[in-house]
């Protein structure tokens, strides 16, 4: 299938880009956390998008700059011309080139790519991208991690005086942000992206969790998504999730995690996937300890626009 590129049309073309993920979920890392991807700020900036179709208009792959990650998310059709893979990814580096110096732009850029997929490998070192994965102190790989159908949950317990509820809709948007932000100790996490979180067409309220400390601040988050659409079955994702530094070593965790998985199981939730890194960090201890397990091991290429 030999392939055209046309202009990102805005919220409508968010359909079939979803849609083209979920008919292969198996060569893809991002699939139910979409929503998450596609609400965040680099989609205010149109030209960091790019659609590649058919002579019938069908999608055959998609592009997108994402600032906020540092990372171009990408999907292509699994029958498309191999060359699309390389043209993708000409097109995210003259975007990168450009914009470099804009509001949307980074003077470095990531993609990730499963350790199986070997043809984009060889593409993305052609393009001049480099695996982190032996760099000396800063190496860096990553994992899907899976948590397979019907595994139930271990009881966990709330540290005295927490309590775990829904996000509050529109009103609590700030506090998210700002817990958010001090969790991460980054600014990428904003009011609009989060609102619009809110309002995708597969957002669950009761999905987006919140832990609340026994003086009423805000203390972890755990955002589920659920995914109905894909090819082989309900799913879950978690992403993100995070626990304020006041308030680690306490299993808060844990708590908030276990009640996620238990909530996307009583929406007819099979697997369950996270994205962690794989060194054995908190993160990934978390995670392994209820019960997710390696599906995929995933290589972080790199590459740099602004000389350091």
């Amino acid at each position: 299938m030999t392939a055209t590129q046309r202009p990102f049309s805005g919220p409508g073309d968010l359909q079939s880009m979803t849609a083209l993920v979920n008919c292969y979920p198996d060569a893809n890392m991002r699939v139910t956390d979409l929503p998450w991807r596609f609400t965040s700020w680099a989609l205010d900036f149109p030209d960091n998008v790019g659609l590649w179709v058919d002579g019938n208009g069908h999608l055959l792959g998609w592009a997108v700059m994402q600032t906020p990650f540092w990372t171009i998310d990408y999907a292509l059709h699994p029958q498309a011309d191999p060359v699309l893979h390389r043209e993708i990814l000409a097109w995210a580096d003259d975007r990168a080139q450009k914009i470099v110096d804009s509001a949307s732009g980074r003077p470095v850029w990531f993609v990730n790519v499963f350790t199986s997929q070997t043809q984009r490998i060889a593409d993305l070192e052609a393009a001049g991208f480099a695996s982190q994965s032996d760099v000396g102190e800063n190496s860096w790989t990553k994992v899907l991690v899976q948590r397979p159908d019907g595994l139930a949950v271990q009881p966990t317990f709330l540290p005295d005086g927490f309590t775990i509820r829904p996000l509050a809709g529109e009103s609590e948007v700030a506090g998210y942000v700002s817990l958010h932000q001090d969790t991460f100790e980054s600014k990428s996490m904003t009011a609009e992206w989060r609102q619009r979180t809110l309002q995708f067409p597969s957002y669950t309220p009761n999905l987006d969790l919140m832990a609340i400390a026994p003086d009423g601040r805000l203390a972890a988050f755990c955002v589920c998504w659920l995914n109905k659409e894909s090819t082989d079955g309900v799913h879950g994702q978690i992403e993100p999730l995070g626990v304020h530094k006041d308030f680690r070593k306490l299993g808060l965790g844990r708590s908030i995690l276990s009640e996620g998985i238990r909530r996307l199981q009583q929406h007819g939730a099979g697997s369950i996937y996270v994205e962690t890194d794989n060194y054995r960090d908190e993160a990934f201890l978390l995670y392994e300890s209820v019960g997710f397990r390696v599906q995929h091991d995933v290589l972080v290429y790199r590459k740099e626009y602004v000389e350091f």
